[in-house]
Formats: structure tokens, C-alpha cells, sequence
């Protein structure tokens, strides 16, 4: 048993534990043990029989909750167990709210608390009342645009072209005695960012790497418009060649497949946080990414998104309407198009992510194999390693491990992606970002790019110390992932296909 969602061990007690109680009540409950090391195992609790006593008061006072608290025994060593229930109201701690989100715990502060207060109030922020907004916010041809595709789909009576815009709008949910949602303004109003800030797409266009950005463009509107201008705009100014985005069933000889960018942008719509930041679209020579704020449904992993799961949409009145308008399906398909989209076109195999509090996905045009397993975009060039430390001093000012990385850099501009490491040489990529290390995958992905580095070579790409590169190269050549072919000053790193 390890620390996990549930479980948390601490050797002694400190009433700053109180912020772990309040963040288990506030998720799916847990278990937390006073008298445990790192390891889960027992180190005893001198002071057991007082903090028995204390702890049940100190819970009760500072949080307002109960919890069952429980005194062990193992071998004549001590330790105690609190059980905390999850609590359907929200619990705070000296007017602070905390969330225990995998093995960590959080303080939810802005869009975040308001985000956890609304869902424990059993509200979403698309179904709250816009109190500053009328019938007149409302863009008529925006309505139009929604029947007209509703009938196409078959998904709404054949007589809602009869109704009025407000027959219509109570009709889906989105009117409450004559008071308009949020999802409303989104949806259909003529101006959504006079109400909410960033309701854009924002488009760039890059070369060698993020910090060379070309051009770049704006779109603004509710989701009906945006729908039309995100992927003009993309036609008229993005892409080599123009995407015919009605003609979903023809055969793709673009250099993407309609269906996984209309589904990554319809993704990015549906599922944002629409009080964060605007959505982006970064559009390479090699590749075409979307981020969006807001993070995936709580118990819901990224790999979930590459096999059947359940639609949980962050925004279930913009997703429905969607959905009656034939955009989307209510199955929770939507990634599974992007895949299967990519694989019928015999591209790379997409990356979704969790970055900076969002999710990036990111299609790759077609790549090119060369020399010791080097894999590099056709369009792209191998660089030396002088080329690419000149490179990576571009970004060096605000590169941070796990978020805008070297190794992310590494990816946007050669080609190398985790879908790569799986379908060449079978590596379980997951499997050792969970039983090993974040830092283990970075290295084999460096190497995989450029096989005779050194391990000096490889620390000064990635910024991490000379030490923690070799840890992560034993645990990768203990695990027979990689193996050395010559010396160490005159030689190469080699990827083992694993069985």
C-alpha cells in the first residue's frame, strides 16, 4: 500500500494536518496515519494516548466536521488512523478551502473554489443565471444557425423553426423564468466578452521553435461563430492547403485529418473553463496543437481518453446543446475520432496532456525514420548538439520540468513523442512515468532523437543535475530499456524492443 487519492501517512502530528483532513472531506474521503514513515511503515507515536484525546476535538473545532479516529497497534509500536468521510457541503479550515487531489493537497483559490462551490451546490458555471444579460444579447442569426443544424441532425423536433427565441431558449434549457444562463451567452450572444473575459481562440503561427512566432490572429464570438471563423481563418492564412471541414466522409489527402481538428477544437469549446484563458491553437511545420483551461474530470486519467469512457462534460448545458446540434455525440468519442482519425491517415499516434492547468493535444504531420532510430518530422532537419543548446537558450528563462519543458521543445520541433517509444519498441511510456519517474521518460525520449549523446550531453538539455541523469539512466538500463554500444566518451545509446 502507497500514498494515494485516499491514503496519506505522517510520523507525528502537526495541526497544520488539519489543511489533509479538510482536503479528504472536500474530495472522495481517506484514511490519514499519525506514526508512519515515507515507506507506510510503523515508527510509533510517543505521545498516542494525548493526541486520542485531542484530535477528535481539534477536527470537530477547526472544520466542523466528525471524524473516526482510531489507535492501532503492531507489534508493540503505536500509530493512529483517521478516517475522513467526503462531506456533500464544502468544508473549509480558517476560511480556506483544500482538495486532496491525487497524492497532493491543494488550496482551491479563484476559478477553481468557485468551480468545487458551484459543483457542491449541485450547479455548473454554464447553468447559472446571467443576471446582466437580456433577450437583446441574444444573436438572432446565431439561433438560425443552431435550428438550422438541429434539424439537419435529426436531434430536435422537425417544429422548433416555429418557436420563438425565447420558446426556444426555455425549450433548451438555457432560460429560467426569463433570465438568461451562461451558457446562453456562450452559445448564442452577440458579444461574450463583454460578460466573460477571453471567450477567443487565439491562433499562432511558429517556426524552429515557441519562441519564434510568425504571425498570429484573434477570433472572437460565441460558439456558433466560432465554429466558422476558427477554421476559415486557419484555411485562409494556417495551412499549406485548405481543409474542406464539411466534407467529413471524402477521402483525406490533407496533411490533417478534418475530423480530429474539428474534434479538438469542439473538445477545447465543450470543455473549457470559461473564466480562464483564452484557448490557443499553435500551428508548426511539423505539427498542430490545442490548449484549453480546465482540467479533466476528477478519477478520469488521460489515458481513459484513448478507449471508451464516460462523457462527463464540464459544461452540460453548452455540451448539450452541442450535441442537439449534431456537433458532437453524448458518448464520449470525441478523442476517440482524434485517434482514429490520425491512425486512418497514417499519421503518429496524437499526445494529449495536462499542461499549465489545461489540456494540450497535439496532432504530428507524417515522419520520416533515419539512422540509430533517429525519428525526426519529414519536414525537419537533425541538428547538432551545439544547434540545439543554441536552441533550447531561447526558452531557458522560463523553462520549468513537467510544464513548457526542453523535452517538450524536443517534441514540438523532432518529432519524438511517447506514441513513437510504443508502436517501435514497445515501451510501456506510462508504466514508467508511474513505477519510475517523469525525468526517466525525458531521457529516453532525448536519446531516442540523438543516440550518441553523453550523459553530459543529455543534463544540459534537459537542466537537470549530472547525478540525477545517471540515477535515471540506471533505472532505465536495470529495467533492460536501453543498453550502451561502445564506450562512454565513443559510442551510442541503443533502445531495447521489449517483448
Amino acid at each position: 500500500m502507497s500514498e494515494s487519492q485516499n491514503i496519506e501517512w505522517k510520523q507525528n502530528w502537526h495541526d497544520d494536518y488539519l489543511k489533509w483532513v479538510c482536503g479528504f472531506a472536500n474530495a472522495v474521503g481517506g484514511l490519514i496515519f499519525i506514526g508512519k514513515d515515507d515507506d507506510g511503515a510503523v515508527t510509533h507515536l510517543e505521545n498516542h494516548k494525548a493526541l486520542m484525546e485531542s484530535l477528535p476535538n481539534k477536527i470537530r473545532e477547526n472544520l466542523g466536521i466528525i471524524c473516526d479516529v482510531n489507535l492501532h497497534d503492531e507489534a508493540g509500536k503505536k500509530y493512529i488512523e483517521i478516517k475522513v468521510n467526503p462531506y456533500s457541503v464544502p468544508v473549509s479550515l480558517r476560511g480556506r478551502y483544500y482538495y486532496r487531489s491525487g497524492s497532493s493537497k491543494m488550496e482551491m483559490t479563484g476559478n477553481t473554489l468557485n468551480e468545487f462551490l458551484l459543483k457542491k451546490a449541485g450547479k455548473t458555471w454554464d447553468d447559472v443565471i446571467e443576471e446582466g444579460a437580456g433577450l437583446d444579447d441574444i444573436d438572432e442569426n446565431s439561433i438560425k444557425t443552431f435550428i438550422k443544424d438541429a434539424l439537419k441532425s435529426g436531434r430536435m423536433p422537425n417544429d422548433i423553426g416555429e418557436l420563438s427565441t425565447v420558446e426556444l431558449l426555455e425549450k433548451i434549457r438555457l432560460l429560467d423564468h426569463g433570465k438568461l444562463k451562461r451558457a446562453a451567452i456562450i452559445l448564442f450572444g452577440k458579444d461574450p466578452n463583454r460578460f466573460y473575459p477571453n471567450i477567443k481562440v487565439k491562433i499562432g503561427r511558429f517556426g524552429v521553435n515557441d519562441a519564434d512566432l510568425r504571425f498570429q490572429e484573434v477570433e472572437e464570438g460565441n460558439i456558433m461563430e466560432l465554429l466558422k471563423t476558427v477554421p476559415n481563418q486557419l484555411n485562409y492564412k494556417f495551412f499549406t492547403k485548405p481543409i474542406d471541414f464539411e466534407g467529413l466522409l471524402r477521402i483525406e489527402k490533407d496533411e490533417y485529418p478534418v475530423a480530429a481538428i474539428r474534434e479538438m477544437l469542439l473538445n477545447a469549446l465543450v470543455h473549457r473553463s470559461y473564466m480562464g484563458s483564452m484557448i490557443q491553437m499553435r500551428v508548426y511545420d511539423n505539427k498542430l496543437t490545442i490548449w484549453n483551461e480546465g482540467l479533466l474530470p476528477e478519477g478520469m486519467e488521460l489515458e481513459s481518453l484513448k478507449r471508451h469512457h464516460i462523457s462527463r462534460p464540464r459544461n452540460p448545458l453548452i455540451a448539450d446543446v452541442c450535441f442537439k446540434a449534431g456537433y458532437i455525440d453524448s458518448w464520449g468519442r470525441g478523442t476517440l475520432k482524434i485517434y482514429e482519425a490520425c491512425k486512418e491517415m497514417g499519421l503518429p499516434e496524437p499526445e494529449i496532456i495536462s499542461m499549465d492547468g489545461g489540456i494540450l493535444v497535439t496532432v504530428f504531420k507524417k515522419t520520416t525514420q533515419l539512422p540509430n532510430d533517429q525519428a525526426v518530422v519529414s519536414t525537419g532537419t537533425m541538428k547538432s548538439i551545439e544547434e540545439l543548446q543554441k536552441e533550447f537558450g531561447l526558452l531557458s528563462d522560463r523553462i520549468t520540468l513537467g510544464k513548457e519543458t526542453n523535452v517538450a521543445f524536443l517534441r514540438s520541433n523532432y518529432g519524438v513523442f511517447t506514441g513513437y517509444l510504443r508502436g517501435k519498441y514497445g515501451v510501456n511510456t506510462e508504466e514508467i512515468r508511474k513505477k519510475h519517474n517523469e525525468k526517466a521518460l525525458f531521457v529516453l525520449e532525448l536519446i531516442s532523437i540523438k543516440s550518441d549523446l553523453t550523459r553530459q550531453n543529455i543534463a544540459d538539455l534537459l537542466g537537470i543535475s549530472l547525478s540525477t541523469i545517471e540515477k535515471n539512466i540506471k533505472i532505465l538500463r536495470d529495467a533492460t530499456i536501453i543498453g550502451r554500444e561502445g564506450t562512454d566518451k565513443i559510442g551510442y545509446w541503443k533502445i531495447i524492443e521489449q517483448k
